[in-house]
């Protein structure tokens, strides 16, 4: 096991009511720009109750943060934040709007191009950042960096600080009882590839890790078949939630290595062809595992054993059975496990590879072990 350090200064309150918070955490007198995605929060009486809990504050609203957030779209918020002297940035909803939060949080303490913050430039202040989840996905959530898209560039652009973590997030399942199936099941997947980013690696001397992870696993397996049962039912919905951000930073990653290989190729389809994070993971890790069953194989096996509980067959029947299953459950929660159903063909990937070289990715395994070769028979093997 490797040596490790945690610090997490993000004050979470989990639970039914929790909104009332706000009132709490974000000082009266405070103006504060709000950022969400779509309409959603109007419609269902979010909006709503934040006003009610910051009816003390100077409340500016700024609608359709992407899911990754767009640059473009968040110079508009900046000026809108500046023409307001915003002092207090509050997210509401998912990974989206707290990565652009955090973006903005900086750039409107930074005196130069806002460009330069996402090119290398240190950030060196920022504003207090809160948030309310609205959907279970929160990798930004309990992290100090984020994701900013840069249409004309075609790339993501990483930007990160430790001024940048969120003072308080709020999560309250009442909040995402409208969240949708597509959403619910793109929040699974993520959690779930993301357990298997730090599961699936080499063995690393870390038996009560492995446990978590498989507890972990077994658990999102279950609450993925409770969520296509009973979509509306606010107890999984719950249990989504914490998964969700268990999966993020919880105790099975601690001293573990990880491999990002799939997320990695996955942010160049994103980039390229505009796919959720969720489908292009959707996409790729059956075809990434069944590239590296031999690098993975034990614990491929493993996993294919205590999590998916496959003990019939030889050790590559067993694999072979796991992938499958793993397949299934991505399918059965309504995503695309192949390019083609996204409109993609083979042309496709010269293209990713072109971008991955460019970003200087060409070896995003855990260990350098993945050259461009392998990333382009993973995509063919997605196609």
């Amino acid at each position: 096991m490797r040596n490790f350090s945690i610090h997490n200064p993000t004050r979470l309150h989990f639970g039914h009511g929790q909104l009332a918070r706000l009132a709490e955490e974000i000082p009266p007198g405070s103006r504060v720009l709000a950022l969400h995605g779509g309409a959603d929060i109007l419609r269902n009486g979010l909006w709503a109750e934040v006003e009610r809990n910051l009816r003390h504050c100077l409340l500016n609203r700024f609608a359709g943060i992407e899911t990754c957030p767009q640059y473009d779209t968040l110079l508009r918020a900046l000026s809108l934040a500046r023409h307001e002297r915003c002092d207090f940035i509050l997210a509401v909803g998912g990974d989206g709007p707290i990565d652009a939060g955090k973006f903005l949080a900086a750039a409107l303490c930074h005196a130069g191009e806002p460009l330069q913050l996402l090119t290398g430039m240190p950030i060196r202040a920022a504003l207090p950042l809160g948030c309310v989840l609205t959907l279970p996905f929160g990798r930004a959530l309990q992290r100090a960096n984020g994701l900013v898209s840069h249409v004309e560039w075609q790339r993501k652009l990483p930007f990160a600080s430790p001024l940048l973590h969120p003072r308080f997030a709020i999560l309250d399942p009442a909040s995402r009882a409208n969240a949708s199936q597509r959403q619910l099941a793109h929040a699974l997947i993520e959690a779930f590839v993301r357990t298997l980013e730090r599961y699936l690696t080499r063995q690393s001397d870390a038996p009560l890790q492995d446990r978590y992870a498989e507890g972990l696993l077994l658990t999102l397996i279950e609450q993925g078949l409770a969520l296509t049962a009973s979509p509306g039912d606010s107890a999984v919905h719950a249990n989504l939630l914490w998964c969700a951000l268990q999966a993020l930073d919880g105790a099975y990653g601690c001293g573990v290595p990880r491999d990002r290989s799939a997320r990695l190729i996955g942010q160049q389809l994103s980039a390229l062809y505009h796919l959720a994070p969720a489908q292009a993971l959707a996409v790729l890790l059956p075809a990434q595992l069944a590239e590296q069953r031999e690098a993975k194989g034990a614990k491929l096996t493993q996993y294919a054993e205590r999590v998916w509980q496959l003990h019939q067959g030889d050790r590559r029947q067993r694999i072979d059975d796991a992938i499958a299953a793993t397949t299934a459950l991505f399918r059965r929660l309504g995503l695309a496990t192949r390019l083609t159903e996204h409109g993609l063909d083979a042309e496709a990937v010269p293209e990713v590879l072109a971008q991955l070289q460019r970003q200087a990715l060409a070896t995003p395994g855990l260990w350098g072990e993945l050259d461009l070769a392998d990333c382009e028979r993973i995509l063919l093997r997605a196609l």
